[in-house]
């Protein structure tokens, strides 16, 4: 799709959704949070020099941009030569840097997914999308976790229970024990 095409879905959707938002209820907060996205975003790559059309956007002026908003986070990721480094509650502060939260920038790029595929981008060619974006958040979130001393640990998948006529609940493991002593027999 051509820079053109996409401006001019996105100058038509904007022109349709306005009409439509004066008869329709107030945006969701989620919709206006990735519409003010989706604007930031564009601003970027027009300050870009020189300035990237969105036709020509790729996952490197995402993880630019990414990397841009750090300036404006507001968690402390202590360095590895921090005193503090490992510690969830530092006693004193320190001059680590402030970066934007993993959870932000996860559900920042969610949003721009879905903004740039409602502009007439494709799904398979969606620079949110890809897979050195999917590397980078997850980088982060090590690096975030690391940092801080919390230990990232896959939760446990819950064993599910089957309620049995006429008596208590039990869990799959038991039935399948009753299961096996019964053939046993």
């Amino acid at each position: 799709m051509s820079s053109s095409q996409i401006e001019n879905t996105s100058l038509h959707h904007h022109a349709s959704s306005s009409t439509n938002h004066q008869q329709q209820q107030p945006l969701s907060r989620y919709e206006s949070q990735k519409r003010r996205d989706w604007n930031t975003f564009g601003q970027y790559l027009k300050t870009q020099n020189p300035p990237v059309p969105l036709s020509n956007c790729n996952f490197n002026h995402v993880l630019d941009f990414l990397r841009y908003l750090d300036q404006f986070g507001k968690t402390k990721v202590h360095l590895h030569t921090c005193i503090f480094f490992g510690q969830p509650t530092p006693p004193a502060p320190c001059a680590c840097p402030l970066k934007q939260a993993w959870g932000s920038l996860d559900a920042l790029i969610g949003r721009l997914r879905a903004a740039y595929e409602e502009h007439g981008g494709s799904p398979e060619t969606n620079p949110f999308g890809g897979g050195p974006i999917r590397v980078y958040l997850r980088e982060v979130k090590d690096s975030q976790q690391k940092a801080r001393g919390i230990p990232y640990k896959k939760k446990k998948k819950k064993k599910k229970s089957y309620q049995i006529k006429g008596s208590s609940s039990i869990t799959t493991t038991q039935t399948q024990t009753a299961c096996v002593k019964q053939q046993d027999s």
